[in-house]
C-alpha cells in the first residue's frame, strides 16, 4: 500500500468577524434576487396570461388588453442571463483565479483543540475537548472530511479562524479545472 502524503496547514488567527465580513452586503445581494424573483414572476404572469388568451380565444377584450401590456413591459425589458447570475456558495472568484471556500463552525473548540490537515486529496478538520473534575468529565469531538478536487495543492491551502468560532478554509483550485468548459448535450426522448 503506498504511503500517504500528509501535510498540517497552520490556522491563521484573525481579530476579524465571518459575520462582519461576509455579510456587509446581505442586504443589498437579498434585494437584488428579489429583484430577480419578482421579475421572473411578471415573465411568469405574462407568459400565462398570453397562453391563456391562445387558449380561449373568447375570452374579453379587458382580459386581451392586460395581456398585451405585460407583453409589451417584457419586450422592452433586457433579457437578463439568470444561469450566469447563480454563484456557488463554495467557490468564489478571487481576481481571475477560483477559491474553494469551506467554512466550519468550531467555536466549542480553542484554537489549539483544533487541526486542519490534508491526506492525500481530503481536507480533515478535526477538534478534540476534553474537561475532568471531580463531579463530571465532558468530551467533546468534531471530525469533517471534505475530498478535494484534483490538481489543488495541498500548500496552497490557508485557514483562518474568527474571533466568533467560525473556521474557514481557502483552496485555490487549479486554471484546468476553472476553464474548461465542455457543452453537454441533451437527448431527446
Amino acid at each position: 500500500m503506498a504511503e500517504s502524503n500528509k501535510v498540517n496547514i497552520p490556522i491563521k488567527l484573525g481579530d476579524f468577524s465571518v459575520i462582519d465580513t461576509e455579510f456587509a452586503s446581505i442586504r443589498e445581494r437579498f434585494d437584488a434576487e428579489m429583484r430577480k424573483m419578482e421579475d421572473e414572476m411578471a415573465k411568469f404572469r405574462s407568459e400565462l396570461m398570453n397562453r391563456e388568451a391562445n387558449f380561449f380565444e373568447t375570452t374579453s377584450s379587458s382580459t386581451t388588453t392586460q395581456s398585451n401590456a405585460g407583453n409589451t413591459a417584457l419586450s422592452q425589458r433586457p433579457k437578463q442571463n439568470y444561469v450566469s447570475d447563480i454563484n456557488s456558495p463554495l467557490i468564489q472568484e478571487d481576481g481571475d483565479n477560483k477559491v474553494l471556500k469551506l467554512r466550519f463552525d468550531v467555536s466549542q473548540y480553542t484554537p489549539e483543540e483544533i487541526v486542519v490537515k490534508t491526506i492525500d486529496n481530503k481536507l480533515l478538520v478535526h477538534a478534540k475537548h476534553e474537561e475532568k473534575s471531580d463531579t463530571k468529565s465532558v468530551y467533546r469531538e468534531y471530525n469533517r472530511e471534505f475530498l478535494l478536487p484534483k490538481g489543488v495543492a495541498p500548500e496552497s491551502i490557508r485557514s483562518s479562524l474568527s474571533k466568533d468560532g467560525v473556521l474557514t478554509v481557502d483552496a485555490p483550485l487549479p486554471p484546468s479545472l476553472t476553464a474548461a468548459e465542455t457543452l453537454i448535450p441533451i437527448a431527446h426522448h
